[in-house]
């Protein structure tokens, strides 16, 4: 049985202030998530913030990004080390806006989990797919190539701890959502992968969660999906009773 996820990418958002108040909401809002693992990313600015105050709750801390270097001439750049030191225990990896606007390749999001792996941060890793590569039939060629060069070389270990976030990219912040079947069919065909590149126990393992407009009014009924393992939620993941909305229906 694997224990469902609901992580919330926060991307440029969110003071220090505002960091804390969100992840007081989220607390005593709901003093307990029920069988949920819950993950909040905020900036790099308010991690300590959050960091301190979750250490009391049940609440886990992601990085959005990182690099994949231990230390170096890499300006502006987070190392793994960093985002340990500073109490991260997951990771966001190759989410469609690095990819789209900063230009991250596979070959980049997996030097980008090996190091992960290295400093004993969890990945949380996204692929997905654009309105227009989905439009000409290449769904099934993107996603291929993002699973196979992007989880090479890992270990059944590794490949059993990670997370994984199907984005259909057209479906991030424009209020569109992939309709139930359509998630659900994506999320089979990633987990099949996963059986074909490591092993059926492996496949069985990882919790692949959906990303792209997920609310409180539609995360019912996508969570109620067999291959859905939870949500990596946007805009709704800035606003307390949103997430605790979501959260809720993976309880349920």
């Amino acid at each position: 049985m694997r224990t469902p996820v609901i992580a919330g990418n926060w991307k440029m958002n969110m003071h220090k202030r505002q960091a804390l108040e969100l992840v007081q909401g989220l607390h005593y809002g709901l003093t307990w998530p029920g069988e949920v693992d819950v993950i909040v990313a905020p900036p790099f600015t308010a991690l300590d913030t959050v960091v301190e105050f979750c250490a009391k709750s049940y609440i886990s801390v992601a990085g959005q990004n990182m690099h994949w270097e231990e230390s170096g001439a890499f300006t502006g750049e987070i190392s793994p080390s960093f985002l340990k030191d500073a109490g991260a225990d997951y990771i966001l990896i190759g989410h469609s806006e690095r990819r789209k606007y900063f230009g991250e390749t596979n070959e980049i999001v997996n030097k980008k989990i090996k190091a992960a792996f290295q400093h004993n941060l969890i990945p949380i890793v996204c692929f997905g797919e654009t309105l227009e590569e989905r439009e000409r039939g290449d769904f099934v060629r993107v996603i291929e190539q993002q699973i196979l060069q992007g989880l090479t070389g890992l270990t059944h270990e590794e490949g059993s701890e990670l997370i994984i976030a199907y984005e259909p990219v057209w479906a991030i912040g424009t209020g569109k959502t992939a309709t139930p079947t359509q998630a659900e069919e994506a999320h089979a065909f990633i987990r099949a992968h996963l059986f074909q590149l490591f092993s059926p126990d492996v496949a069985d393992a990882v919790r692949i969660l959906y990303g792209g407009s997920v609310k409180p009014k539609n995360s019912r009924e996508l969570l109620s999906q067999k291959n859905i393992d939870g949500a990596l939620v946007g805009g709704a993941a800035l606003k307390a009773e949103d997430f605790i909305g979501i959260i809720k229906s993976a309880n349920a």
